[in-house]
């Protein structure tokens, strides 16, 4: 997915959804652009805003986005803003970044691509895939010391995984043991404005 200038693209945004703008340099950027008198958002352009932080922090397209929605919508979840939620955090890519496997979700994305990655001991190259219950996500044998994984055992060390995964240190396997919840407070996203950008 062609992405862009990541620091002019955080800055229009107003939020650091690249693990590149999540730096000190890109802050002293920011207040650097950042002018007294900004245009105010309207309504549509503050939904589009928190969807396009969304959809470039997990790194996915714009179709697949949309298509993530237009399923929740479909089911009418009582609770489209989490059921949304669970669908990205889920995804095969953004696990194998949580558990500190790769540095960030791109590269991540690369590891699962190229065969990297196995599910209960089973080779899985699709950064989509659904990681269900119980499913144990870890590096393909002949792969665990090359590349990004030569740092893993320290990354892990500083490493504190989302409270629905859990890292086994005998077999440096990680395993979906809950669910995901949604704390707006928690993300730099807003999934009730993106819900009610689809539904216009």
């Amino acid at each position: 997915m062609i992405i862009g200038p990541k620091y002019k693209l955080a800055r229009r945004l107003g939020a650091p959804v690249f693990e590149k703008t999540q730096t000190q340099k890109f802050n002293l950027s920011k207040e650097r652009k950042t002018t007294k008198f900004s245009k105010q958002k309207s309504a549509y352009g503050v939904q589009l805003n928190e969807k396009q932080k969304a959809r470039l922090s997990y790194g996915i397209s714009e179709k697949q986005f949309k298509n993530y929605v237009n399923k929740i919508l479909a089911k009418k979840s009582t609770d489209p803003q989490n059921a949304l939620f669970v669908s990205l955090e889920t995804r095969l890519d953004n696990v194998v970044a949580k558990a500190g496997f790769a540095r960030t979700r791109r590269e991540a994305r690369q590891l699962v691509s190229h065969g990297h990655i196995t599910v209960n001991g089973r080779k899985v190259n699709i950064p989509s895939f659904v990681v269900e219950d119980k499913d144990v996500i870890a590096v393909k044998k002949g792969s665990d010391e090359r590349g990004v994984m030569a740092t893993f055992n320290d990354r892990q060390k500083d490493l504190t995984l989302p409270v629905w995964l859990s890292y086994d240190k005998n077999t440096k396997g990680v395993t979906k043991v809950g669910v995901p919840k949604y704390t707006q407070t928690e993300h730099m996203f807003d999934l009730a404005q993106i819900i009610e950008y689809y539904r216009r």
